[in-house]
């Protein structure tokens, strides 16, 4: 089948057919040198709707060479102008939003009007906010000498490998590769395999605006995709999403080449309800905070709800309530609140979690109505489940799980609530209900995260900075500092005047 044209297809089937086969290196759509291919398959009935190119080294290699090459060209042009083309890029992608979402929703299970639309309009909007940003790749003065001009300029690292996951992948593909291509770099993307054509058809769409090797994207496997990109020799600088343990080889690898990483991991995000909250707003944001709609495959998700003993009760009623009324079903269906989970393993994954929970002594209230469409019989949808009654050292409290699972303790005292939040490997994201401002300011000093937010459960949104402490990663991603910091070297220059 040939290769799509560039307008909007609004069939997925026939758009991810088309993209069948295709990695993107040097401005085009190429099989990978091997003509090996793997399956994508719809998970909400268990189909295969594209075979992806499987990338090797070779193709780390063929994608490098390009890259490398066109770095020079795309570095020597004004930052003003590399500003105007990767808004250009979001300008285009808004075009195909709704291709985009339709697009991803099929090879993910994620519902098209909860998650995958909205996710295509982020990735527009992410790059045209990054392509504003160009005039703010300023250096300094410094006041070092007066006989002395001294300043100092960002420059572009060269070409950086992007590691992208598949739970929101053209987010966070974006978030990656617009502030590096504004900054000078070029860049190879690897896709996650089970999420490998939106992204692919992503930037397809961009390359028919960037210049020919600027952004490349690879699909395949770790070992025979992602270690030779991250180990090659022209990568100077890696940003991945995924993992812990993923992470950490990543991150060995580049330590043997002396090149820097930004690494944004798991989460096992605290969400605390104080007795004084507002019960509606607060529970309005446990569901966003949960990421129910996107069946809680989010770093972020608030998967221990912390609630104050006089709300404990009221809060867990509401809660399954307002769940309980979500629909479940074709990710495709408008009327579809929850899609599926992403992959086989990781459904027996939740599976066995919950499994866990319940030996361990909790409750499991599983929530929302199962399809009954036998057309989806073979989907791999999951109702959410609340537990409530986990001992403290349970490990669906203290393990990420990537799915639609919360937990509920109650609590009485602020400092020990505190540092039951804090009593974890992660820290990437928490939250505070309150209407006290003295706890939000102090409850916020005192979490151990990213990212804090009172009285709101946002997903990440361009121009704040967002990166975890401890297990959760290291670096910044989405804002102005990410860009000057993670994506250049500032290089100090003297002029003696005397």
């Amino acid at each position: 089948m040939p290769a799509p044209g560039l307008d909007p297809v609004l069939d997925p089937k026939l758009l991810a057919r088309a993209l069948s086969g295709k990695l993107l290196i040097d401005g085009a759509l190429v099989p990978a040198l091997s003509g090996k291919t793997f399956p994508v398959v719809n998970p909400a009935n268990g189909e295969t709707v594209a075979e992806a190119a499987l990338g090797e080294a070779a193709d780390v290699d063929r994608a490098a060479e390009a890259a490398h090459r066109a770095q020079k060209f795309w570095a020597a042009l004004p930052v003003r102008e590399r500003g105007k083309l990767v808004a250009a890029c979001g300008q285009k992608l808004q075009e195909h939003v709704e291709e985009l979402g339709r697009l991803v929703a099929l090879e993910t299970g994620k519902a098209l009007r909860t998650e995958s639309r909205v996710e295509a309009s982020v990735l527009a909007d992410v790059f045209t906010f990054f392509g504003g940003l160009a005039p703010e790749m300023k250096g300094e003065t410094v006041p070092f000498n007066p006989d002395m001009l001294t300043v100092t300029v960002h420059e572009p690292l060269g070409v950086v490998g992007a590691i992208i996951p598949w739970n929101v992948p053209m987010m966070l593909m974006a978030l990656k590769i617009a502030p590096a291509l504004v900054a000078g770099n070029t860049v190879i993307v690897k896709s996650a395999e089970e999420a490998p054509l939106a992204v692919l058809r992503a930037c397809q769409i961009m390359a028919s605006v960037l210049p020919a090797g600027t952004l490349n994207i690879l699909s395949g496997f770790g070992p025979e995709c992602g270690a030779p990109l991250v180990a090659h020799p022209v990568v100077k600088k890696v940003t991945f999403t995924g993992s812990v343990e993923t992470g950490k080889i990543v991150a060995r690898a580049a330590a043997d080449k002396l090149i820097p990483v930004t690494l944004e991991l798991g989460g096992k995000s605290p969400m605390i309800v104080c007795a004084d909250a507002d019960l509606d707003r607060a529970v309005a944001g446990a569901i966003a905070g949960v990421r129910f709609t996107r069946q809680g495959q989010s770093c972020t998700a608030a998967s221990r709800i912390y609630v104050h003993a006089d709300l404990h009760d009221a809060f867990i009623a509401k809660l399954t309530e307002k769940v309980n009324a979500m629909k479940m079903g074709d990710p495709l269906d408008e009327a579809t609140d929850i899609g599926t989970i992403i992959s086989q393993d990781q459904f027996e994954k939740v599976q066995n979690y919950v499994a866990i929970g319940e030996a361990e002594g909790g409750t499991a209230l599983r929530c929302a109505q199962m399809p009954t469409d036998p057309a989806f019989a073979k989907g791999l949808f999951a109702q959410p489940v609340v537990f409530t009654g986990l001992p403290a050292h349970s490990r669906v409290l203290r393990e990420e799980i990537f799915g639609p699972v919360t937990c509920i303790q109650s609590w009485s005292d602020f400092d020990a609530v505190i540092a039951a939040a804090n009593d974890s490997d992660y820290g990437l994201a928490a939250t505070i209900w309150t209407r006290d401002l003295k706890t939000a300011l102090d409850g916020s000093r005192r979490l151990e995260a990213g990212l804090v937010q009172v009285n709101q459960n946002l997903v990440v949104q361009p121009n704040i900075s967002y990166g975890g402490v401890k297990q959760s990663g290291m670096g910044k991603e989405a804002s102005l500092e990410s860009m000057l910091e993670h994506f250049t070297h500032k290089k100090t220059i003297i002029l003696n005047m005397t």
